[in-house]
């Protein structure tokens, strides 16, 4: 179906070598995109990269920092070189710090907000021009569901998805002219090394989220595929500052 075809466009997808960056990854490569997997672990990249051409598609990757802008703006000109332009951005690169508020150092509060936050902001500036110069682009944020609810031990990791949500609605008031239309993603509980590792650090969680989520079971990264495909594709033309949960139905549970 020509709507969600991608033939043509061209991806870059922040922390695409795994988890829920490499399931959209997946997805937008075997909807006919060539994808630009950024990251800081070459090995992971390439190995992701090879997944990616194993679909048919073309991919590069890039090792980039992606809190450092002169990183950000590196990427978006590899993808422009290599593959030949870039309509799609995916801001998936994050981390997490699990703490009470009172026992975070300021150095983990900006490690947090710069890998999650300040860093979605560089690269959605870095993009624009390419993305001007098209005449369109996709932009998708990956937010989460803690910027819908609280969280004992992630008040940082709220603070910078909360913040992602309100960065997508601005930009996408902002460049709904330049037809560049901004979205974000909000994942549930999804099974990542991320929510392993909280698994481990958070006693009794795997039992809450199973009898909390409707689904009655744990996201998988290939989940993300299709809403990747549709919020990067012409099916999505007329949709932007959306912030759409993809959580087996966690958010709705009463």
């Amino acid at each position: 179906m020509k709507l969600f075809d991608l033939s043509g466009r061209v991806a870059v997808v922040t922390g695409g070598n795994g988890g829920i960056g490499l399931g959209m990854a997946r997805g937008l490569a075997a909807a006919g995109a060539a994808v630009m997997v950024a990251g800081r672990n070459p090995e992971k990249s390439a190995a992701a990269v090879r997944a990616l051409r194993e679909l048919g598609a073309k991919a590069e990757s890039i090792e980039a920092d992606v809190t450092r802008e002169e990183d950000c703006r590196a990427m978006a000109a590899a993808a422009v070189e290599r593959l030949g332009g870039l309509t799609i951005l995916v801001n998936n690169a994050g981390t997490n710090v699990r703490k009470r508020p009172e026992e975070y150092s300021l150095a983990e509060w900006h490690r947090v907000l710069d890998t999650n936050l300040t860093s979605a902001f560089m690269a959605t500036q870095a993009v624009y021009p390419a993305m001007k110069k098209a005449g369109f682009g996709k932009i998708i944020n990956i937010g989460s569901m803690l910027s819908i609810f609280g969280g004992t031990a992630h008040a940082v990791y709220g603070a910078s998805k909360g913040g992602i949500v309100q960065l997508t609605r601005s930009v996408a008031t902002s460049w709904a002219r330049d037809n560049i239309q901004v979205n974000a993603v909000l994942p549930g509980w999804i099974d990542t090394d991320l929510t392993r590792a909280a698994r481990r650090d958070i006693e009794g969680l795997h039992d809450r989220v199973l009898a909390r989520t409707p689904a009655g079971r744990w996201g998988d990264p290939a989940d993300f595929a299709g809403i990747a495909v549709f919020l990067a594709s012409a099916a999505s033309d007329f949709i932007t500052g959306a912030a759409i949960p993809v959580d087996g139905g966690f958010s709705v549970q009463v």
